[in-house]
């Protein structure tokens, strides 16, 4: 029999539609790849054993009967631990929820609750999503399946690694200014910021509120149109949700091709910066696209340009803001200091000792930027460059149908290489920030490999049009499958020694 935890989601599906392959038998070959590598990569803060082998059981017996069942139905899933599950705990990576467990469910996980989709556990992340490395975790950093001494992206590395390392076929990620996207580059997987308010957002712990998404981290672009189309539409708990229908994504999937599509490369987002790998797997990109019939075009996005420095005003303002709920009063940890326990003294410890440094210098910059005199000449000044760069994504449009361009500027780089140069830490967003500070959706599929890394192109559309996400990006795969000879993560070396 094929080794269960390699196939992908869709072929997964066939087998269990088919009765080939049970659920419980690929749950269960999941949780022991888990037992067999998690303890080296540390992708899982908890792990569900119970629960979804029991949701498989359920599945096995419905169809064992003839009832009729959702696609993905047995097929199992990890969950970031920014996203809050009945039943299970939600730290969002900090210290100050440790132990902490919801009394409701996300929106996005009871749907996959709805389509009986076993969750296999919570994935680790950068504390409160802050991070583009996931070694911002109180909980200890992930690491790469493709070298254990370097990074997983961030902040989703967690949801990034495990299915890159075959722990988990799917996995639901939040992507705030990268953290679905720059994972997957750094890591050889494919992840997808749906539009902004296409998939819900109750229940997933805001860090950003008008820059976070839930989307989808998978093995394929299929995949992860297939499991967008669980996750998205409308959603009345969540009054940024979009009425729109989710779309025919999985026919744009299965239906790829992208004669006559015109692909803008945007002229900010490549060049100085980049690493020559990283350059030289984009510009052949291009080449097999132009090859396969599309129109590729150059566009300038000018104000590009400053939307890392308008992205870490806005972000930090509002995570400063969402997280004054975190007081040691009302749920998670409590400190209680020596001496008269006033609320003022025991919000003090508690914030003290349950965040990690980089929450609190986001908090303080964040803070500071809203502050009487200075509210207007930093966040009101980042709010109008975002205008602006929204602006540049109308304009681009007008000349392109999707856009394209490296989905980080580097490989993963080393565990500790940058923990102590925060702005330098920070440069590795530029290239998938925009399309939050805009709200369109984004891609980032798997372009090859530089100095035996992976490397991500990211492909961005017009809001609402993740349709064309991913025709453009399953086009570009089967592309490359043919250049690298199959599936690039087929090409990752054995968990345990590294590079």
């Amino acid at each position: 029999m094929t080794d269960l935890t390699r196939l992908s989601a869709a072929q997964l599906a066939e087998k269990l539609t088919s009765r080939e392959v049970s659920a419980v038998e690929a749950v269960q070959a999941h949780l022991d790849r888990i037992g067999e590598v998690d303890r080296a990569i540390n992708a899982f803060l908890h792990v569900n054993t119970d629960e979804a082998l029991l949701v498989a059981s359920e599945v096995d017996k419905e169809r064992s009967l003839g009832d009729a069942m959702h696609p993905l139905a047995g097929v199992p899933i990890a969950v970031k631990d920014l996203i809050v599950t009945k039943g299970q705990p939600t730290t969002a990576g900090s210290k100050i929820l440790e132990g902490w467990h919801s009394p409701y469910d996300a929106t996005v996980v009871r749907r996959l609750r709805d389509a009986k989709m076993p969750i296999l556990g919570k994935t680790n992340l950068d504390e409160f999503a802050m991070g583009s490395s996931t070694e911002h975790s109180a909980y200890g950093p992930t690491r790469n399946p493709w070298d254990l001494d370097r990074i997983p992206g961030g902040s989703g590395g967690g949801s990034a690694a495990a299915v890159a390392a075959f722990e988990a076929p799917l996995a639901l990620g939040t992507d705030t200014g990268g953290s679905i996207r720059q994972p997957g580059a750094v890591t050889g997987t494919v992840g997808v910021k749906p539009t902004y308010g296409g998939v819900s957002r109750y229940g997933a712990i805001a860090m950003a509120s008008s820059l976070d998404q839930i989307g989808p981290v998978t093995r394929t672009v299929l995949d992860s149109a297939l499991l967008h189309e669980v996750i998205g539409g409308h959603d009345p708990h969540d009054s940024t949700s979009l009425t729109d229908p989710v779309g025919a994504l999985v026919e744009a999937a299965r239906n790829a091709d992208v004669k006559g599509l015109r692909i803008g490369v945007i002229k900010e987002l490549q060049g100085e910066g980049y690493q020559d790998g990283v350059q030289a797997r984009f510009t052949e990109a291009l080449d097999l696209l132009r090859q396969a019939g599309a129109d590729v075009v150059e566009v300038s996005c000018p104000n590009f340009r400053y939307a890392l420095g308008a992205y870490y005003l806005i972000m930090p303002s509002e995570a400063s803001s969402n997280l004054a709920k975190y007081d040691g009063v009302r749920f998670g940890l409590r400190v209680v200091p020596d001496g008269a326990p006033t609320i003022e003294r025991v919000m003090g410890a508690t914030r003290a000792a349950g965040f990690g440094d980089e929450v609190k210098r986001r908090i303080i910059l964040g803070t500071y930027a809203l502050s009487a005199g200075y509210y207007d000449a930093y966040y009101g000044s980042a709010q109008k460059v975002r205008t602006l760069i929204q602006r540049d994504f109308d304009a681009a449009f007008t000349q392109a149908d999707v856009l394209i361009s490296p989905t980080a500027p580097t490989t993963a780089f080393k565990l500790g290489e940058k923990l102590d140069d925060p702005l330098a830490m920070y440069l590795n967003d530029v290239a998938t920030i925009p399309a939050n500070m805009a709200g369109v959706p984004g891609i980032s599929v798997p372009g090859g490999l530089a100095d035996g890394l992976p490397v991500g192109i990211q492909f961005l559309a017009p809001a609402r049009q993740d349709a064309r996400l991913y025709r453009a990006g399953a086009a570009l795969e089967a592309l490359l499958e043919d250049t690298w000879g199959g599936p690039l993560l087929a090409q990752a070396p054995e968990i345990g020694g590294g590079k």
